[in-house]
């Protein structure tokens, strides 16, 4: 069976387990289960904590997993991205005392706080500058304050738990991370299933249907406003001078495109949400 590891806590975990199991996979029941097998689908799920998966993947050990990027280029380990999945959104950035620091190169020589050494040390050699890593498993925003550290790497998301702290955000972005499968490198019987299964959640929750009548003189017009994911699906309707019209569009367009279409002479807009999709 495909050996997958997910998170078993964390920001990724919830969400990541709802994805497979939109993905028509049986996850774990029990919270505490570590191991739970998926005969019908042909795989066996691992429970690990989000910091390891990498390395059971890189290793060979498990053959996939979803984890976070940082996550991934933070282990140094040897599994690859496969696909992004939407979720888990995170930026990291450098963070100092208001005026101390305005470029990458002012971090020469100084201590830097992080939970990802890996990851920032690759990024500051990247661009050959060389600084002492203080390693910290969380609230590294303390760092500067408590005199262990002189700036700090971390995840930003508005900045205002930085500000409290007292720091400024400077310096480009180390990286744009969000959750991913990762794999071993070694293509496995059930792979391509699981992406194309998740790559099909990620539509249905993109995307949604739009169906329609409009004037046939109109349907040039209308399906020039929602062109659809290929091509919209005309038929004809009993009255000759109408057709309908069913199309695919961004859910975030959903209801600019139906102002518009009901603008061009389109009744009967119907929206219906895509539960799974194969594209």
């Amino acid at each position: 069976m495909l050996r997958i590891a997910v998170p078993n806590k964390g920001s990724l975990s919830d969400t990541a387990a709802q994805m497979l199991y939109e993905a028509g996979y049986t996850g774990r029941r029990d919270s505490r289960e570590l191991i739970v097998a998926d005969p019908r689908n042909g795989v066996e799920f691992f429970y690990l904590r989000p910091r390891d998966i990498a390395t059971y993947v890189g290793s060979g050990a498990l053959d996939v997993g979803i984890t976070g990027r940082d996550l991934l280029l933070d282990s140094g380990s040897e599994a690859g991205e496969i696909a992004s999945l939407g979720f888990g959104d995170s930026t990291f950035r450098f963070a100092g005392p208001p005026g101390a620091f305005d470029t990458l190169a002012d971090l020469e020589g100084v201590r830097v706080a992080t939970s990802y050494p890996g990851l920032v040390g690759d990024f500051l050699a990247r661009h050959g500058v060389t600084a002492k890593l203080v390693k910290l498993d969380g609230a590294v925003e303390s760092a500067v304050r408590l005199g262990v550290a002189d700036a700090v790497a971390d995840v930003v998301s508005t900045g205002s738990t930085l500000r409290k702290a007292g720091l400024d955000i400077f310096g480009p972005v180390i990286l744009e991370s969000e959750a991913v499968l990762i794999g071993s490198g070694v293509e496995r019987p059930g792979t391509q299933t699981l992406v194309r299964r998740l790559q099909g959640v990620l539509v249905a929750r993109q995307y949604v249907l739009v169906d329609y009548d409009v004037p046939v003189t109109h349907l040039e017009a209308a399906t020039a406003v929602a062109p659809g994911f290929e091509s919209p699906t005309v038929s004809p309707l009993h009255d000759p001078e109408w057709v309908a019209v069913r199309v695919m569009i961004p859910r975030v367009d959903v209801n600019h495109v139906m102002d518009e279409l009901y603008e061009l002479g389109a009744r009967a807009i119907l929206v219906s949400a895509i539960h799974a999709a194969r594209l």
